[in-house]
């Protein structure tokens, strides 16, 4: 009974085909392509409105404030009211921007982040586009993102615009490269590319009971914990938020943006998010479970402190983590393996902790006040 009822999605799928029966072949895949593609779209601008929601209530209550509580029975309306006013709000353009680059931004920062929804797989049977090379697929395009922001600084033709978007590329080009080599090992010990044959690798148990996800070997919590800090980045989420810092550079690359293409970069932050949640649970978490999410409750680091954080111990925790899956792979994948990867995460982990001490390395700060 339980195998059948993760499989009403796929059946009412099948059914819907069975009454295109003896159609072209052609017109079937075009058919299934757009179910899955408005069946994306309805599931997770529905998620984007109602996290958007949850997350203005939460954060209002850590503020000691109501948050939105006036559209809609305890403020669910809300999206709704946001929703009408972007599209009604005036949308206001520099005289001196590139007008068709700043229109493109937006809507090139959207598809990308909705096309990476595509190759993950959200239940059995359940991946809307099957590729082999689905985990190069997803990498290959989200690298658009830098562009999409490049569009939207350059397009602008404002001093603040442009260097949220340089601050913005820097950081996100710095931690793409431990996400992507965080992800290797995983594809290293599995020797595939496709997310499903991920989540089979991970789906047997020890002893019955303990799922042998890769976050339960020490190579694997190790690359969770780079993946995870580095999609905190991507998705551009506290503490990690400085290319829209406020009191610094306006709202970055978004300064000259209003109405709906405002609304647009902020729903492709959170469906951006939701692909590398979906992503990072995919390899580490056995796929097909909820979420991680890390709201802004951090203070916000400083630029500086990101970008030495980037390339002076994320890059290199990521190529351990690489070694040590080798290491775990070939002394048998079991206890023994277990303690030589956690060895040589370990000893990795304290050399940078000790060559990286910052407490040498800045005198105490003293404050200056005018007399």
């Amino acid at each position: 009974m339980s195998k059948s009822i993760d499989q009403v999605f796929v059946s009412a799928k099948q059914w819907l085909f069975s009454l295109l029966a003896g159609s072209p072949s052609w017109v079937i895949q075009v058919v299934s392509s757009l179910i899955n593609i408005f069946a994306l779209l309805a599931v997770f601008l529905t998620l984007f409105a109602l996290l958007s929601v949850l997350e203005r209530k939460i954060l209002a209550r850590m503020q000691n404030r109501y948050g939105p509580n006036r559209v809609g029975p305890f403020g669910l309306f809300q999206p709704i009211a946001d929703g009408i006013k972007m599209l009604i709000k005036e949308d206001i353009v520099p005289a001196r921007a590139d007008k068709i680059v700043h229109f493109l931004a937006p809507v090139l920062i959207a598809a990308v982040a909705i096309l990476t929804l595509g190759v993950i797989p959200y239940g059995r049977n359940m991946t809307p586009f099957t590729i082999d090379g689905g985990i190069l697929f997803f990498f290959a395009v989200g690298s658009t993102t830098e562009l999409a922001v490049f569009m939207a600084g350059w397009g602008s033709n404002n001093k603040f615009s442009m260097l949220g978007a340089m601050r913005a590329i820097a950081q996100m080009i710095s931690y793409e490269l431990p996400l992507i080599i965080s992800v290797l090992p995983v594809v290293m010990v599995v020797g595939s590319l496709t997310p499903d044959r991920i989540v089979a690798a991970q789906a047997e148990y020890t002893f019955g009971l303990v799922p042998r996800w890769f976050v339960f070997t020490p190579w694997g919590a190790a690359a969770f914990i780079l993946f995870f800090v580095s999609g905190l980045v991507e998705s551009n989420r506290t503490p990690f938020d400085v290319p829209e810092g406020e009191s610094e550079i306006v709202a970055g690359h978004m300064t000259e943006y209003s109405g709906f293409k405002y609304a647009t970069f902020f729903m492709a932050e959170y469906i951006g998010m939701f692909a590398i949640s979906g992503l990072g649970i995919t390899l580490f978490l056995g796929g097909w479970h909820a979420p991680v999410r890390a709201l802004e409750s951090l203070p916000r680091m400083r630029i500086d402190q990101i970008m030495n954080f980037a390339w002076k111990f994320m890059l290199p925790m990521a190529f351990t983590c690489i070694i040590a899956a080798a290491v775990w792979h070939y002394a048998g994948r079991g206890l023994r393996g277990w303690l030589w990867s956690l060895f040589v995460i370990a000893s990795v982990y304290t050399v940078l902790s000790m060559l990286l001490d910052t407490k040498r390395k800045f005198a105490p700060r003293v404050y200056r006040f005018a007399e």
